[in-house]
């Protein structure tokens, strides 16, 4: 049987956290090679680097070196020389089978365009995802990866059954779980045993975090000021971790609300922080607030009450099951969530079937089988 060349793109951090578990399922598959490609998308250390080392990856074979940049430049790109790599492979006689995507990045979106051109079949992890907000470019990017897929590696019901109504084959469907909890489940108890909480002179349970970066939660002052006070408010009686985002940090200045924070002695800040320090805050704390997708997954497994600082979610099963309440930019809300956290009412969900830690081990199946 010929060797199988899979190409694993990742572009920013959340896929590292897909692809970490997907390449040691397939290390031990015969007749299989995976070259990992790093397009640049994210190129601070802190939020990209550093996970190569903490999630114990290889180093990327191949490095693209895209950097930042506006949805156009920085997807065309990721095209023009994820096209390059492609090619290069094929004319020194290592042609690559297959593309493997996951989430929902500019760079999942390009690399799939750039593949699919030249006759290259894509597999795309965490396929399915919908918000129904076509305002957001993550939206945009699912939409159009799935489309061009032929193997769609889905991580909750929601997204099985969105791509039947969209038309795609059942053959081409598959429910494998949420490799992103693989991740988790194997480093939280690496994360735990870390110094973090001491650092940060936190005890388990005592505190909250919180993260924003959003454009809708942070890019405009009537709408981030509101939302700090209430977290303000709320450190008084529960100390907030807020690692700040780097969009964050610069709307914040802009907005002259840095001396505001500073004021306040339950906020505590830091700068974006690795996975693991991230985990053995999040795993410990007793409320997580947040814009992020991964985060109401992963406050889900973690039985974590979780206010989702957005209007929708790709991710319904963390509302419907799992800990996540949506609050939108509602500073009214996102009060109302804490307020019963603190009180003790909020009700908590279930982590949902599949999440359970052997998902990328169902994923290489699905490709070895094909």
């Amino acid at each position: 049987m010929k060797e199988l060349h899979l190409a694993c793109v990742v572009g920013a951090r959340p896929n590292f956290m897909k692809v970490a578990p997907l390449l040691r399922a397939l290390a031990p598959l015969g007749q299989m090679r995976a070259t990992l490609v790093h397009t640049g998308q994210h190129y601070d250390a802190k939020l990209s680097d550093v996970f190569f080392d903490e999630l114990g990856m290889p180093r990327p074979d191949v490095s693209l070196e895209v950097g930042s940049g506006k949805h156009g430049w920085q997807t065309a790109r990721v095209i023009e020389r994820f096209e390059e790599v492609l090619e290069k492979y094929a004319a020194a006689g290592e042609p690559v089978g297959r593309v493997v995507v996951v989430g929902d990045v500019n760079s999942t979106m390009a690399a799939t365009l750039a593949a699919v051109k030249l006759g290259v079949p894509v597999a795309h992890v965490e396929a399915g995802l919908r918000s129904f907000d076509r305002t957001m470019p993550e939206e945009i990017n699912r939409i159009v990866t799935d489309a061009l897929c032929d193997m769609l590696l889905v991580s909750e019901p929601s997204g099985a059954a969105n791509l039947r109504r969209e038309g795609h084959p059942e053959e081409h469907v598959h429910l494998v779980g949420n490799a992103m909890i693989d991740t988790l489940l194997h480093l939280l108890p690496m994360a735990k045993s870390r110094d973090t909480l001491a650092r940060l002179e936190l005890r388990p349970g005592c505190y909250g975090v919180v993260t924003l970066h959003r454009p809708s939660n942070v890019d405009r002052a009537e709408t981030l000021r509101p939302l700090l006070e209430v977290l303000i408010e709320a450190s008084a009686e529960l100390p907030l971790v807020f690692p700040v985002h780097p969009r964050t940090q610069a709307c914040i200045e802009r907005f002259g609300l840095g001396r505001r924070l500073a004021a306040a002695p339950g906020i505590v800040r830091t700068e974006p922080l690795g996975y693991l320090d991230f985990l053995a805050l999040s795993s410990q704390t007793r409320v997580m607030v947040t814009d992020s997708g991964g985060l109401q997954e992963e406050s889900t497994v973690l039985g974590i009450p979780c206010l989702t600082a957005r209007f929708n979610t790709e991710r319904p099963v963390t509302v419907e099951q799992g800990t996540s309440t949506l609050v939108g930019n509602d500073p009214k809300k996102l009060q109302a969530g804490l307020r019963a956290v603190l009180d003790g009412s909020y009700k908590q969900g279930r982590c949902p079937d599949l999440w359970d830690g052997r998902a990328a081990e169902r994923i290489a199946r699905v490709i070895v089988e094909a």
